[in-house]
């Protein structure tokens, strides 16, 4: 399945220097720029900072936050003002192939700052100051642009050190979660053929990270496919889904061919809800602003860099925030969303000359804004 992937390849070359930077040289090295610019950060070890009361039956507004290498109070704010009160916050573990069964833990050094142990307890501590909690999402990164969802062990004994090394990487999180009383963790992200082939593992992982951290747990899992064989979703508080889900086979669709076009895939979203009891949480839902959008909702915008900015349409790109909006937000046993994606400190001006992802000085940051900040819905398994 390759769903998913041609999301990465924008940020591959980025991500290519510090993957040979962590298996090569190790996580020793950090740039000087960076000691400058973050010398002021807090230690990890400084007093937790409360965290807002967190009802059961309200909806998560949230937005996929992109690390970067600082984060002010300003980029907060911003957030605020359009009612998001959740952000997903994404560290990254290291792997080199998809048999290979060892998985580098890269929590300093030659990785984004956002992404290590400091800036994600920087991030959360600047975003609880605004009301906004922390969905710490952990990814695994493959190298050569191949898809995590792939990942499958040669044997037996490959697939326990797979596990083993699995094992610390997402307990890392989970006591760094706990420790800074970050309210929601995902156990795992698009890893369906370890799911699938290795249930039992995952359940004994499960319990693990329970023991651990008591906050909230959901698994992430793709659209195509996967989030139907999840065989733990009861043994979590929700139903995780990557929701790039095609809606139309047309250019320019309108907002009502694309209720329609959800009506194809609610009844197994509904299915696994009604099996399990746990409410929905889209993980991850967005759309380029660009007139094919919904046609294939997971493509990144490569065009973009090849001078093609003739296909920006915003319109088309709020039509699908409205139906998306419509269908599900009232929903009872809908849990929210994390909107892909947002960039701290991005200028409207900067956000209008592509088609990336981001609402950000677009029409479709009024509809988020808009169904955001409608009162708080009630969320029931019925």
């Amino acid at each position: 399945m390759t769903y998913g992937r041609s999301r990465q390849n924008r940020q591959w070359f980025l991500r290519a220097i510090l993957l040979l930077s962590v298996f090569g040289a190790g996580s020793a090295g950090v740039t000087a720029a960076s000691e400058t610019v973050h010398a002021h950060e807090p230690p990890l070890s400084s007093p937790r900072v409360p965290s807002p009361p967190v009802s059961d039956d309200a909806k998560h507004r949230g937005v996929s936050w992109v690390a970067g290498d600082e984060v002010t109070q300003a980029d907060l704010e911003e957030l605020a003002e359009h009612s998001v009160d959740w952000i997903v916050q994404t560290p990254f573990g290291w792997q080199k192939r998809i048999d290979s069964p060892e998985i580098r833990l890269a929590t300093e050094g030659r990785v984004f700052w956002g992404e290590r142990d400091i800036g994600l307890e920087t991030t959360t501590r600047l975003a609880r100051k605004q009301g906004i909690r922390t969905l710490l999402k952990p990814h695994i990164w493959l190298s050569g642009g191949k898809w995590r969802g792939d990942i499958e062990m040669k044997s037996d004994q490959d697939w326990q050190t797979w596990f083993s090394s699995y094992r610390r990487f997402i307990l890392h999180y989970a006591q760094l979660a706990e420790g800074l009383n970050i309210e929601a963790l995902a156990i795992g992200t698009e890893l369906h053929k370890t799911v699938t082939k290795r249930p039992e593992e995952w359940k004994r992982l499960i319990s693990e990270i329970r023991r651990v951290y008591k906050g909230k747990l959901t698994y992430a899992a793709n659209w195509y496919r996967e989030f139907e064989d999840v065989p733990f979703w009861a043994s979590l508080d929700y139903i995780g889904i990557q929701a790039y889900f095609p809606l139309s086979d047309q250019m320019h669709p309108t907002v009502e061919a694309l209720r329609v076009g959800w009506q194809r895939h609610l009844p197994a979203i509904r299915a696994v809800q009604r099996k399990s009891g746990r409410p929905v949480l889209f993980t991850e839902v967005g759309y380029r602003s660009a007139p094919d959008a919904a046609i294939d909702p997971w493509t990144w915008p490569d065009r973009i860099a090849r001078g093609e900015a003739d296909l920006v349409d915003f319109e088309t790109q709020a039509n699908a925030y409205r139906a998306f909006f419509e269908t599900f937000w009232d929903q009872p046993w809908f849990a929210g969303s994390y909107i892909w994606k947002w960039y701290p400190g991005r200028s409207p001006r900067g956000a209008r000359q592509n088609i990336d992802f981001t609402p950000q000085g677009k029409p479709a940051l009024a509809v988020l804004g808009r169904w955001y900040g409608k009162p708080a819905s009630v969320l029931s398994a019925d």
